[in-house]
């Protein structure tokens, strides 16, 4: 008898037998030989074969599709090799986007076969025997950084950094070491506002007590004390103890400076602005593992834990609790790193992850620069603009004051308006400047519908289904599309003869090379297509009254965004919670993630599950995994 089963039973099935095979392979303990033994077969057996069906034509010699030759990949091992690109073929093949529609597809057994197959050989890597936790490169403070832990150095908000160049920008973020360069201009900036701080904070008598805090009873324990203030200066600017040369270094300035006959201000101004043009102050440096580390790992002392999580919390220099506990060696237990962290984010430094993380995950700092087409928007303005970005700070920052469930960044039934952004809205009853907590209308849920993040994936003129859908696969799920082909025409701006903008898509999903990335892009672009290039609602779109369903591969089926948001939840949670995990291990490490990070995501996704996906669990994850706490020597 023959019984056809659902394509999306068929996935369930698939998982369950990766895990019996899963199961298998850990039961079996007859040593790493008999199991690459396994692993080498099942590669042969149910993933070679269907690769040269189903996909060689394509991805195979020098002109592979792409760039992806699978002729290359002949073993077992290649898999965890290329980690991230064997996750995004077994994600190809299940949501039916691979092989193309034009294509002959693969059996409903084909699929159970090779879809099991891929995801036991991504799970058969085994955390435990090898430990990479990854090397950071010596980076410099960027802007938001330097302006900061002036504040807190100093007691001055300054803002001098706001003179510096940009920041470049890797991996999506601007504290990338790798990106960080000391261009010559740069330095010049450095001397001058090292100098603009010393002058200034002697002229603050509150400043001027936090440089010099010890004060001497009589000309006589004097220089005593000005050694110990310039020694406890450079210790919390280089954010360690200093060494016995720094000590002599430092002295060296301030009797050069007196041998000048220099007022005690002055040398003290000569000695602030030499620290504060140190490479020690200006660069985060990190020790590297001695010769007698085991495989060249080091776990991080309690000074450069510090300032790991004070940089990544506050984006600014710890403070005088973390530094007490870095002297007492407590700061490199588990244990008193989550308390750390907790305290941490319940400080009003905190809203540094709002400006510096969220701004840039996000891309709520663009938001700022958007300017629509105003004959097609006469009732945009500055004061909406600013609103639409304060609404989504000030939700990013509700999940950290409250410790509620990053999944509500998705699914939210809540957000924050003033009157401005109320009447934008439709919500009644809001009155003022002040922003306020209030329930969305029913059409609206989470943050993907903030006017904010619509108008940022729309274009001057018009909604952009393409921009909404890959803006959600790159950092909502962390499943980009590929680039364009090269020479596909772009739709034209206010074509309406040629149809509604879901008809026009459609003609252009109709070149072969556009289909298969457009399917499931486009499907979650016409999801919000009930919002306008501004985020307001609509129920036509010119002369066209809006479709907002769409169906997405594996045959979820939506009629509108709040379904979407609810399908995201349900059936995508965890490419979710992966994508902001990773996205957060990022920005705290300052550096791109590598392959074995996978180990230290899925610690954190995890730990997520099990604390009902809080926004702390999330942190506490990331600040006591081995990338955060150790450090590999390359």
């Amino acid at each position: 008898m023959h019984v056809t089963i659902p394509f999306k039973n068929l996935m369930l099935v698939a998982a369950c037998i990766a895990q019996l095979f899963l199961f298998a392979g850990r039961r079996v303990g007859a040593g790493q030989e008999t199991a690459a033994a396994v692993g080498e077969s099942r590669f042969e057996v149910s993933i070679v074969p269907f690769l040269k069906k189903h996909c060689a034509a394509c991805h195979s010699g020098e002109e592979a599709e792409a760039g992806i030759a699978f002729d290359r990949y002949t073993v077992s091992a290649s898999v965890q090799t290329k980690y991230d690109l064997w996750e995004k073929v077994a994600r190809l093949i299940r949501d039916r986007q691979m092989p193309p529609p034009e294509q002959p597809q693969p059996t409903p057994d084909e699929l159970i076969a090779v879809d099991a197959a891929i995801k036991v050989e991504l799970a058969t890597f085994d955390c435990t025997t090898e430990q990479h936790p990854g090397r950071v490169t010596l980076r410099r403070l960027n802007k938001a950084e330097y302006n900061n832990t002036i504040r807190d150095l100093i007691g001055l908000d300054l803002k001098l950094a706001d003179d510096f160049p940009s920041d470049d920008v890797g991996n999506g973020f601007d504290n990338i070491g790798d990106v960080l360069s000391l261009p010559p201009v740069l330095l010049e900036k450095y001397l001058i506002a090292a100098q603009s701080v010393a002058d200034q904070a002697f002229a603050d008598p509150q400043a001027r007590a936090r440089v010099l805090v010890h004060t001497a009873a009589t000309d006589g324990d004097r220089i005593a004390v000005a050694r110990r203030n310039v020694r406890e200066f450079a210790e919390r600017a280089y954010r360690r103890p200093i060494t016995e040369d720094e000590q002599a270094r430092l002295f060296d300035i301030m009797k050069f400076a007196y041998e000048q006959d220099s007022s005690m201000d002055e040398i003290f101004r000569t000695v602030v602005a030499a620290v504060l043009s140190n490479p020690h102050f200006l660069f985060r440096v990190e020790r590297d593992a001695d010769s007698d580390d085991e495989d060249g790992i080091r776990e991080l002392d309690g000074y450069e834990v510090a300032s790991r999580l004070s940089y990544f919390l506050w984006s600014s220099m710890p403070d005088e609790i973390l530094f007490e506990l870095a002297r007492s060696g407590n700061l490199t237990q588990s244990e008193v790193i989550v308390a750390q962290a907790k305290r941490m984010l319940a400080d009003p430094r905190s809203t540094a992850l709002v400006d510096n993380f969220a701004g840039q995950w996000l891309q709520l700092r663009d938001v700022s620069r958007l300017m629509p087409d105003p004959e097609l928007f006469p009732d945009f303005d500055g004061e909406l603009r600013s609103a639409m970005r304060r609404e989504t700070e000030l939700f990013f920052e509700s999940m950290i004051r409250e410790d509620r469930s990053v999944l509500e960044f998705l699914n939210a039934d809540f957000t924050f308006v003033n009157e401005r952004l109320a009447r934008h809205y439709g919500i009644p009853g809001v009155r003022g400047a002040e922003f306020q907590q209030v329930a969305l209308k029913a059409d609206r849920r989470g943050v993907l519908t903030h006017a904010g993040i619509l108008m940022l994936t729309s274009n001057p003129t018009r909604t952009s289904p393409v921009k909404r859908g890959k803006w959600i696969l790159d950092n909502i799920l962390a499943e980009p599309p590929p680039p364009p082909p090269a020479n596909v025409p772009e739709l034209e701006e206010n074509a309406e003869t040629l149809g509604s903008l879901r008809e026009q898509m459609e003609q252009h999903r109709s070149n072969p090379a556009c289909s298969v990335c457009h399917l499931k892009m486009d499907a979650i672009g016409f999801g919000l297509e009930n919002f306008d290039a501004i985020g307001a609602c609509r129920d036509r779109d010119g002369r066209f009254d809006i479709d907002a369903s769409g169906e997405l591969p594996g045959g979820q089926e939506f009629g509108g965004a709040v379904e979407l948001m609810e399908i995201l939840v349900q059936e995508k949670k965890t490419e979710f919670c992966r994508c902001l995990a990773g996205k957060m291990l990022t920005y705290a490490l300052g550096r791109g993630l590598s392959s074995y990070d996978r180990c230290t995501i899925n610690d954190v996704v995890q730990n997520l599950a099990e604390n009902e996906y809080r926004f702390e669990a999330l942190i506490t994850a990331i600040v006591t995994s081995d990338p955060f706490t150790m450090r590999e020597s390359k």
